[in-house]
């Protein structure tokens, strides 16, 4: 080849290796992790959905970190609701070299998962875990958007015994990390705050359809209240028998059942004022009309109503960033610090954390269900 031929080439070279460091952007990964498949699946794309709506706002909004341009990607995985999916799911996440994790949804998939991020330095917010134990492992890692299984149990057990009145309690749970977790802290609280007794404790599994054995043990000793640990999917069928029974007593649970998708599962068996339900988080105020706005934006893009747990990955997500543009590098060794130190205002409200990883002066929202929709009615603290 002729030299003037040879020149030419070297010039557009050397101009297109010119552009890459001119207009570079790296790459900031964050995976979500929840049931995408089985009767949680509603759940935990309701994750996925509201981690996405903060991924897409912070790419629209062309947000730096250490004055570089960036693109958030998200990456969401499926673990089914189960511990060995989470784990082969959070070792995915891992050899992608997501910086960041929104999840799990269930606490049994939660706490495995957890080692395995705090192995590789990764921090992971989830967005609904409530077993005390995920943060309570030592794990710096390790934090949550909601409150725990101990402040949900002792305010459902004084709801149900001071404001309900109730005096006989039976208890159900699904025996998963969560629901038995669930179940355990609400008799902590009914035995501490006295004037009601359990008179019956069952136990059936998150994939039962039949409970006609548990649910007639707990019609002979006539409770005021059940209390059952577990997810919306189980309650359905739940509330379905024990009005075929004849069982009046009200239904009371935590956030597992606490979902839009309820009055579907439970049918005509759902009433009026039957079913109390909490959730680990709630804002007043000026706050609630960020909340509204969310629920809005959210109901617009998706063309559904967000099911329990969107508000809480959007929020993660969020935290997430702010810690990386404050440490300005998406190194989870160099953000981790400033996670730990967050103050953020969310549309689930202010988010902070104690030095376990849980939230701060964390709020619960108490709902029933009213002609086929979920009713706010009340924010304790």
């Amino acid at each position: 080849m002729r030299r003037s031929a040879v020149l030419p080439c070297l010039f557009v070279l050397a101009a297109v290796a010119a552009v890459p460091a001119v207009h570079a952007q790296s790459t900031i990964r964050i995976g979500t992790v929840s049931p995408l498949s089985g009767s949680g699946a509603h759940q935990g794309k309701d994750i996925e959905n509201g981690a996405r709506m903060a991924i897409d706002e912070l790419n629209a909004k062309g947000v730096k970190v250490g004055g570089k341009p960036v693109k958030w990607v998200l990456q969401p995985e499926d673990d089914g609701a189960d511990p060995k999916m989470g784990t082969a799911a959070a070792q995915k996440l891992v050899d992608a070299h997501a910086v960041a994790v929104v999840g799990h949804l269930n606490s049994g998939t939660t706490v495995p998962a957890s080692k395995i991020y705090n192995s590789a330095g990764i921090p992971q917010i989830s967005p609904a875990a409530t077993t005390p134990l995920y943060t309570r492992q030592g794990y710096k890692t390790a934090f949550r958007v909601v409150a725990n299984d101990s402040l949900v149990g002792r305010t459902l057990a004084n709801y149900a015994i001071k404001t309900l009145h109730a005096t006989r309690i039976a208890v159900i749970d699904d025996r998963t990390a969560f629901g038995q977790g669930l179940a355990d802290e609400f008799v902590k609280g009914v035995k501490a705050a006295g004037g009601a007794q359990v008179v019956s404790r069952q136990f059936t599994n998150d994939k039962a359809t039949d409970f006609n054995a548990i649910l007639t043990q707990i019609r002979a000793r006539k409770p005021d209240v059940v209390f059952y640990g577990g997810m919306d999917a189980v309650a359905g069928p739940l509330l379905k028998q024990m009005k075929a029974l004849g069982i009046g007593a009200k239904l009371v649970s935590g956030d597992g059942i606490c979902s839009e998708k309820l009055p579907q599962l439970a049918g005509d068996a759902l009433g009026n004022d039957h079913v109390l339900c909490v959730v680990a988080g709630g804002v007043t105020g000026p706050e609630e009309a960020a909340a509204n706005a969310f629920s809005e934006r959210y109901r617009q893009r998706y063309k559904i109503e967000l099911q329990t747990y969107a508000p809480y990955a959007y929020d993660a997500v969020m935290v997430f960033a702010q810690a990386i543009q404050q440490a300005g590098s998406s190194d989870p060794a160099k953000f981790l610090p400033a996670l730990a130190k967050t103050k953020y205002q969310g549309v689930t409200g202010t988010i902070a954390f104690d030095p376990h990883g849980d939230l701060l002066h964390a709020a619960l929202t108490l709902y029933t269900y009213r002609n086929g929709k979920k009713v706010k009615l009340q924010v304790i603290r």
